[in-house]
């Protein structure tokens, strides 16, 4: 083997390694949200590669076992985060880049809803606490503290609105608008907060 050959290989071989780091990475972030981390290791694949695979291919690559794989790609396609090239058994897949809406139905469903809890509970408190209390600051809750954090909650579900309102772009023209409007969002919401902190 020639010299230029070997280098080849083993920048081929790097590579390799880096994609795994990348696909393992992404698989700890999906676990964290509670989901497996092999649906995250299949999609960041197949998402990278070039051409579509097939389910052998994916472990190979992943060095996992083929059923593992299968289980994940099925799931996967339920979710629309993967689509096959065609109907027969062995067909190859590719990833769907377009995974906002995934991420968005997933933080409607669990971090807002946790947030708003939150939010009424806290606005029930404050509607006591306004209230006529038996003696001149009897309470031994802060009702200006109180009046802070449910602000704090009213933020993150307006924050939560704005990433709703987020596309991440498909192709890299749609990048600058992207950037644009995500740069304005982050601006929206250090005013926020710089207002929460005047009120503390």
């Amino acid at each position: 083997m020639s010299r230029t050959d070997t280098a080849s290989l083993q920048t081929t071989n790097r590579v390799n390694e880096r994609v795994l780091d990348v696909c393992s990475a992404v698989g700890a972030f999906i676990e964290s949200w509670g989901f497996k981390s092999i649906h995250g290791r299949v999609w960041t694949m197949l998402a990278l590669s070039t051409h579509p695979l097939s389910q052998s291919e994916v472990a190979d690559r992943l060095g996992v076992s083929r059923s593992l794989v299968h289980l994940a790609v099925n799931e996967l396609a339920d979710f629309a985060l993967v689509r096959p090239q065609s109907t027969q058994r062995n067909a190859r897949y590719e990833a769907r880049m377009d995974v906002w809406p995934i991420i968005t139905g997933v933080l409607r469903k669990r971090e807002w809803m946790l947030i708003e809890a939150a939010r009424v509970a806290l606005e029930a408190l404050r509607l006591d606490l306004s209230g006529p209390q038996p003696t001149p600051n009897s309470s031994p809750y802060d009702l200006r503290r109180v009046e802070v954090l449910l602000l704090m909650t009213e933020l993150a579900q307006a924050s939560l609105k704005g990433i709703f309102a987020l596309r991440i772009p498909s192709s890299l023209e749609e990048f600058a608008s992207w950037l644009r409007k995500a740069r304005t969002f982050v601006d929206n919401v250090s005013t926020s907060i710089a207002k929460i902190i005047g009120r503390s």
